[in-house]
């Protein structure tokens, strides 16, 4: 009969764990948001999305003021145009606010930057951001062949105006 209680602790204390192991995944992973649909959509179109996903955030002054609900691409602009769902209580994002990709860190993940601009007029539900207002994601490996090609071309300058050419 003693052996039986044990079992039966142990059972409850492994369902325990369990249960604070899915509750920790989906807190980590943002499951437990996936359904939200408060707040109100804006869209942005960008160039280049580099490795921005659904469900990345969006910040605003370094806080997090909203999630990227879809990424699409416009076949007439050739363009990607990204849905960001804002919550509702930032409901004061002036009409003339910037976006750009950035990245936390060197390597770490992409989201989507706001800055405010000084307009007395807010964004709403179904505005788009000012196409001239967003800049894209800068590509890693872009930026090392660019960097890469200018060390040639200033090798081959400077070995041309040591020689007298």
């Amino acid at each position: 009969m003693q052996s039986r209680t044990v079992e039966i602790w142990v059972g409850i204390f492994v369902a325990f764990g369990f249960a604070a192991l899915v509750m920790l995944a989906m807190q980590v992973s943002n499951l437990s948001s996936l359904y939200a649909n408060e707040g109100y959509i804006i869209t942005a179109e960008f160039e280049n999305v580099g490795g921005l996903k659904v469900r990345s955030p969006v910040k605003m002054g370094g806080v997090r003021i909203g999630r990227i609900e879809k990424i699409v691409y416009d076949d007439e602009k050739y363009n990607a145009v990204v849905n960001m769902r804002i919550n509702g209580e930032f409901s004061k994002i002036p009409i003339d606010t910037s976006a750009s990709i950035l990245t936390s860190g060197l390597l770490g993940e992409q989201y989507i930057g706001l800055v405010p601009g000084g307009e007395d007029l807010f964004l709403a539900d179904s505005d788009k951001i000012d196409p001239g207002l967003t800049q894209s994601a800068m590509i890693l490996e872009n930026l090392i062949g660019q960097f890469l090609y200018n060390m040639a071309s200033g090798e081959t300058s400077s070995e041309k105006s040591s020689t007298g050419e």
